[in-house]
């Protein structure tokens, strides 16, 4: 089978030493195809509403650089500084003097331009008129989909159309986005909706979401198979960091649907009440939109500093290690389509204390569940942890690659006994 593969979302994280969710499964995606002898890839990515070719060569060895960058194999020497200056904040004996932060988010009209970095990773592309031939596409990014040009040309010439959907949340929460970003996701599922050959969703509840989108919008229902997304292989159990206090964790972007301004307020409520006792708090992740009230607890607030610490770029082997050396990893969020880094916790035997949304009731079995907007609900939970010994949870049957590409083989006409349906070399 000739598969396109939509690679444009995973070439513009070429910078990244972490990578968001989305990207993991870009990621894990390109290795499960590159690594199948049954199937001939061709990378491809957008380009002014058309599907360019990308040289088959460059992009192995982009994938597997990268690859190396996120496992911790290769890291900047600025990352592993930080790093370094964040578990030493987290394990000293007494609380230090002042967080460990990275560097705050620039304002819109400072930010650097990335024209040449999506120039230097572009001119790997070839242009051909009209693509290699091919029996599928395959796009499991959400980019090239906002306009409709491309799914049209590859329905006109009879390939299939086959699309991952990770979240309608810019549609149905776009208070919690950037301006904008709610009409573009519209117009990327509504494009899905009516070209796309069949459809996956990481969870029912996703599936749930864009049914009833479709239903509102009067728009076709394609076929859609829910598959939930697998873990990295550091995910699992084994020995955690060490530290003098007790800390908690959350892992993910830092934007205004986590859910983190509600959970700071909470913290400075801890301090109050505990004093020397109070808990750390390590944020690991980017900072994304609507992020000013986060920030203004971290750099303004007094009774935070030296208890909460915030970290963008560990690679996978450290974040495992931080989160297995948690009390407790917190999910207040008060939306999902997935939630990796729950389903993480979960699958590491970690304690978890989880926002109850319809995801985490699907995915993480045995976490302790309060309402999102529950702020003494979670200041007692999170107190409770603090104060107790830490509990010792019983991992649970976590979903994973093979199963994963099982049902996408099977929705793409591929045998599932075949060598697409095992993980990628990778994972």
């Amino acid at each position: 089978m000739r598969i396109l593969y939509d690679a444009s979302r995973l070439m513009s994280r070429a910078d990244r030493s972490a990578p968001t969710g989305v990207d993991r499964v870009c990621l894990a995606y390109a290795e499960w195809l590159l690594a199948s002898p049954n199937v001939t890839t061709i990378p491809v990515r957008g380009r002014k509403n058309r599907l360019i070719a990308v040289d088959i060569d460059w992009f192995q060895r982009f994938v597997a650089d990268l690859r190396a960058k996120w496992n911790g194999a290769v890291s900047a020497p600025a990352d592993l500084a930080h790093e370094q200056r964040m578990l030493a904040a987290l394990t000293a004996a007494t609380r230090p003097a002042a967080s460990v932060l990275g560097a705050p988010p620039a304002p819109a009209q400072e930010k650097p331009a990335d024209k040449a970095r999506v120039l230097k990773q572009f001119f790997r592309s070839r242009h051909h008129t009209p693509l290699p031939q091919a029996d599928l596409y395959l796009n499991v990014g959400h980019t090239t989909l906002h306009e409709p040009t491309a799914l049209q040309a590859l329905e006109a010439a009879g390939i299939e159309r086959v699309v991952l959907i990770h979240d309608l949340i810019p549609i149905t929460h776009p208070e919690f986005c950037r301006p904008g970003d709610g009409e573009k996701h519209h117009a990327r599922v509504t494009n899905t909706l009516r070209h796309a050959s069949r459809i996956i969703v990481n969870s029912a509840y996703t599936g749930d979401e864009l049914r009833a989108f479709a239903q509102r919008e009067n728009l076709p229902q394609p076929f859609i198979h829910v598959a939930h997304l697998g873990l990295e292989p550091a995910f699992v159990a084994g020995d955690g960091i060490t530290a003098a206090r007790p800390y908690f964790v959350h892992v993910g972007t830092i934007e205004a649907r986590k859910n983190l301004a509600l959970l700071l307020t909470l913290w400075r409520r801890l301090e109050e009440r505990l004093g020397a006792r109070t808990p750390s708090l390590v944020l690991v992740g980017r900072y994304g939109w609507e992020n000013e009230a986060v920030l203004d607890h971290l750099q303004r607030s007094p009774n935070l500093q030296g208890v909460v610490h915030q970290a963008s770029n560990l690679s996978d082997a450290v974040l495992a290690r931080l989160m297995r050396g948690a009390r407790a990893i917190l999910a207040p969020s008060c939306v999902e389509g997935f939630d990796l880094p729950a389903v993480e916790a979960c699958a590491m035997g970690l304690s978890l204390i989880a926002s109850d949304i319809a995801p985490h009731r699907e995915l993480t079995p045995g976490a302790e569940l309060i309402d999102p907007l529950d702020g003494l609900g979670w200041l007692i939970a999170i107190e409770r942890a603090t104060l107790a010994p830490p509990k010792s949870t019983s991992a649970y049957s976590t979903p994973d690659w093979p199963r994963h590409f099982r049902i996408v083989a099977d929705a793409i006409g591929l045998e599932a006994a075949s060598p697409l349906a095992s993980a990628p070399k990778g994972l």
